[in-house]
């Protein structure tokens, strides 16, 4: 098959990317770089410095393509609440350009990849029949792109499924951007020997998903006729912890004597959030294979090969007040 995945020189775009190579797809992907890295791409694929939003552009590049993953996003969710214009216009904006393209072309199947903000406040664990309720901007852009995708699939007769990935981590998260990624934030400090930031009490709560498990769900709906028209989370509902706890597993593993720095919490943050792994266990023989422990192991080593980094404040605050973390207004990491 052609495949054509957005965001491919992303952490999850990239190793989806070397998935479907290495089972002898080819593979075409667009990344416009904003948390990207070009030595992520696949030299084996067909790439494009394309931004998702240029619907001219993808339909250009999308020609010829059996199935679309839409990977791409700004996934900055506790940001979004500062920098609205920006989050916002690359989730929907891009979605809906992509989503159109895709259609004109003819694709057989569009996989989006959702998020767990799209729950808010929902009872735990999260479940694919919850009413949507997101606390943020980000989140209510992806349940928004979700709907566009809903409606013009079930008018236009394309196939489609919503996959619901949820604090992914792995080798190639990025670890120099102080807006998002906590684990490779953490662990990146206490390798310069600096303390880790933590929000509020730090007793938010969440389950961390190791790259390989989610891959395993995503390629499964490539072709699964029996996830057409779904909405699937994947990821664990297993190792739910908090933040405080995630912070004592890093420096233990990493023999560093942990005093964190709190900092107030972050606006519209939900504490509480994991999903029910169930609809994924029941139509993809989903099995959680990775735990906490070795996925955060496997990162470290990644970060320690690589080297530590500068953090990088690459995207501009558009609302400055009281209430934005002092961590990014005086660019604290």
């Amino acid at each position: 098959m052609k495949i054509f995945i957005s965001g491919i020189a992303g952490f999850l775009g990239s190793h989806l990317a070397d998935a479907f190579i290495k089972d002898g797809h080819q593979v075409v992907g667009c990344d416009n770089l904003i948390g990207g890295e070009l030595d992520n791409v696949p030299v084996e694929a067909e790439f494009y410095q394309y931004d998702c939003c240029f619907r001219n552009s993808m339909l250009k590049i999308t020609k010829g393509c059996d199935l679309v993953y839409h990977t791409a996003a700004t996934a900055y969710e506790g940001l979004s609440v500062f920098s609205p214009h920006l989050i916002t216009q690359n989730i929907v904006t891009g979605s809906v350009s992509l989503f159109s393209a895709a259609i004109e072309n003819k694709v057989k199947r569009i996989v989006y990849c959702s998020s767990m903000a799209r729950y808010g406040t929902n009872n735990i664990p999260f479940k694919e029949d919850y009413t949507p309720s997101p606390q943020d901007p980000y989140g209510i852009a992806k349940v928004a792109a979700e709907d566009i995708l809903k409606n013009l699939c079930e008018v236009h007769n394309t196939e489609y499924v919503i996959a619901v990935p949820h604090n992914i981590i792995g080798p190639r998260q990025k670890y120099d951007d102080p807006y998002r990624n906590v684990v490779s934030i953490m662990i990146n400090l206490m390798l310069q020997n600096r303390q880790p930031f933590i929000y509020g009490d730090g007793e938010q709560k969440r389950c961390f998903s190791y790259i390989d498990d989610d891959l395993f769900c995503l390629k499964e709906m490539a072709t699964n006729p029996d996830v057409n028209s779904q909405i699937i989370n994947i990821g664990p509902d297993e190792e739910f912890i908090s933040i405080n706890n995630l912070a004592e597993k890093i420096a233990n593993q990493l023999k560093f004597n942990l005093n964190p720095r709190y900092v107030s919490g972050r606006p519209q943050e939900v504490i509480r959030a994991t999903c029910s792994a169930d609809k994924a266990r029941r139509l993809l023989n989903y099995e959680t294979k990775t735990k906490l422990d070795d996925g955060l192991k496997k990162m470290i080593d990644f970060i320690k090969a690589k080297g530590i980094k500068k953090f990088r404040y690459h995207l501009d605050l558009e609302i400055i007040n009281s209430k934005t973390p002092k961590t990014w207004k005086d660019k604290l990491f």
